[in-house]
């Protein structure tokens, strides 16, 4: 008989690893007869072109833009530090009157598309269907399940968890998103660099990444409110959405939940994203308009977020047979996790500094 994964933590500490089959037994249990999920007034997907930029400006989360320039803290405290309040400050100021010409000019364009459709979770993966009959399969999502060796009380989690099984026959959905605000910010930034003004491509090219990641949380707003309507009663601040205290999630592939670049396909076939807004992938899943945004609506009220970790050699033979790869497509792909990234500067001041005079 074989142990289960609470032992087996126990017995050889806590950084062991479960068998596959183990971790599926302690997933997340949900009582599916007391949920009944919202259902959308409309399934399919809806677009939106040259939406207004000056909606997003307050939706933007500063203190990743902080991070750019290697300034560590949080906004709006970080404007005070003693160490590096000045240069943050400074930096700031730049943003915001750059910001004003890039809304009052129109230097890039947001577009977005989103969309909801009827599903079930069949394992570890989730089942997407045309319409309410639910009687047409028109993709797959495949999700990979945490084997770190865990008790009851913290199941080992998948991305399918949060769907509503076939066998309950309990009518769920899912909905997915691909947004940019990256049309026009390639050319920008290279007329900033032929002028010989490094800082402010720079500068230019991390509001474009904020403005993207504040348009996916304001698409997330109104497909909660809204679109999907399932918190339609929401009312929060921007304190409230930056921490995140809505119900659901919007996990991106490539990321903790689904490590899996890959899966970005099918979010794009299924959202028909390249038609709809003009974002495309390239053969390694980069999205391009660089400044863009893709991933999954989850309603469940305990989904959250997670991180995948380590998987088992099982799982990755189990998963390449679900996608019908082979075990080497299969590691590669995940592999992508790990790549490296370029280290910035040490000192916040210097890394501004040389980034204007370069």
């Amino acid at each position: 008989m074989k142990q289960p994964c609470t032992r087996r933590a126990a017995e050889h500490g806590s950084t062991r690893r479960c068998t596959i089959e183990q971790a599926r037994a302690n997933r997340l249990r949900t009582d599916w007869s007391t949920y009944r999920p919202t259902p959308p007034a409309t399934v399919g997907i809806r677009a939106f072109e040259s939406y207004d930029l000056g909606e997003l400006v307050p939706y933007i989360d500063w203190t990743p833009f902080f991070r750019t320039w290697e300034l560590r803290g949080t906004y709006p405290r970080i404007l005070d530090d003693a160490e590096v309040g000045e240069t943050a400050r400074s930096v700031f100021a730049d943003a915001q009157a750059m910001l004003e010409r890039i809304v009052e000019d129109r230097w890039v364009t947001a577009s977005a598309v989103a969309g909801i459709w009827p599903a079930a979770s069949n394992g570890d993966d989730i089942v997407v269907f045309a319409d309410e009959d639910r009687e047409r399969q028109i993709a797959t999502l495949y999700t990979l399940r945490q084997q770190l060796a865990r008790d009851a009380e913290h199941p080992n989690l998948a991305l399918a968890d949060f769907v509503a099984p076939l066998e309950v026959a309990v009518p769920d959905h899912i909905g997915a998103f691909a947004v940019t605000t990256g049309h026009r910010e390639t050319e920008r930034a290279q007329s900033f660099r032929d002028e010989h003004d490094d800082y402010s491509a720079i500068l230019f090219t991390a509001l474009c990444d904020r403005l993207a990641e504040a348009f996916a949380e304001r698409m997330h707003e109104r497909v909660r409110t809204e679109l999907w309507a399932y918190a339609a009663d929401e009312r929060l601040g921007h304190t409230e959405l930056i921490a995140e205290r809505y119900q659901g999630i919007r996990p991106a592939p490539g990321y903790g939940c689904q490590p899996d670049h890959t899966e970005k396909q099918t979010i794009f076939a299924l959202l028909d994203a390249p038609a709809q807004t003009g974002i495309t992938l390239t053969e390694t899943c980069a999205i391009q308009p660089a400044s863009s945004v893709t991933g999954l609506y989850l309603s469940h009220p305990q989904a959250r977020y997670f991180g995948v970790g380590r998987i088992g050699g099982d799982q990755l033979e189990d998963y390449a047979r679900r996608k019908g790869w082979t075990i080497e497509a299969a590691a590669r792909s995940l592999a992508t996790l790990d790549v490296d990234r370029a280290r910035p500067p040490a000192d916040a001041a210097e890394a501004v500094e040389v980034a204007r005079s370069s």
